[in-house]
């Protein structure tokens, strides 16, 4: 068994040292991290400068780039043997709902299944690393399982959060679908001592479907939250009306 592990908070975050020991005697781990913070970068990858791979006194390799660079460089030009498990996290902060379209921890999980290898991420709900020790065992219980019962669809993508409590792992787990974010609070404005106007990214908004059956749902009642991810944007319902739609355009 080899595992790549992965995350967006950078190769000295406790959340990733935390991720590798929950994996230790799983198999051969390799760990390919970003050198900094790289919250909120989503699936992009940097294509307009080269890459730099360092590798840390730990053996940690760390790279100048996204998430997403980190799994997409191990795989297609790092790593000698291909990885069965791709795991990312543990985040710092919820990666529930709208917010998986920015998350860099999903993204690095995605770019695995991408490649068609079996991906989870893990979060904790709340950010500070409390109980961080709790959630590493949820890690480890939920990699196991999937290894001893690899669902018939694979590769898969989990996207896996989990509250920050002392018996994360005591806690009942739920299968829910992503729950909708009311529109992002309005940007903070200021001012540089050089007079220039300045925009920081507002905070995220409430939620805003957070019924039963959904991440918001399950977390909010101390459940650990595993949804099942596809990277298929296509709205198939909405296609037929679509179609018919074009072939009015079409007899007129």
């Amino acid at each position: 068994m080899r595992i790549l592990i992965a995350n967006d908070d950078g190769y000295l975050a406790p959340g990733l040292a935390a991720l590798v020991q929950a994996c230790e005697g799983l198999g051969e781990l390799d760990v390919v991290a970003p050198e900094q913070n790289a919250s909120g970068t989503s699936n992009s990858l940097t294509l307009n400068r080269p890459l730099s791979v360092y590798t840390a006194a730990n053996g940690v390799r760390y790279i100048n780039g996204t998430p997403s660079d980190c799994v997409h460089v191990a795989l297609t030009g790092v790593l000698q043997h291909r990885p069965d498990l791709v795991v990312s996290g543990i985040n710092q902060g919820a990666n529930m709902g709208d917010d998986t379209l920015y998350s860099g921890t999903v993204a690095a999980a995605m770019e695995g299944f991408l490649f068609g290898i079996p991906s989870i991420a893990f979060s904790q709900i709340e950010k500070g690393w409390t109980h961080l020790d709790a959630a590493a065992r949820v890690a480890r219980d939920v990699i196991e399982q999937v290894l001893r019962q690899t669902p018939a669809r694979s590769p898969f993508l989990l996207n896996v959060n989990i509250p920050n409590h002392a018996d994360a792992d005591k806690l009942p787990r739920q299968i829910t679908r992503l729950g909708r974010r009311h529109a992002s609070e309005a940007v903070i404005r200021q001012t540089s001592p050089r007079g220039e106007t300045m925009y920081w990214i507002g905070a995220a908004g409430d939620a805003r479907e957070a019924g039963e059956g959904t991440d918001f749902f399950a977390t909010a009642n101390g459940h650990v939250s595993i949804t099942p991810l596809q990277v298929d944007l296509t709205d198939h319902a909405a296609v037929p009306e679509w179609q018919g739609w074009l072939a009015q355009r079409s007899s007129a």
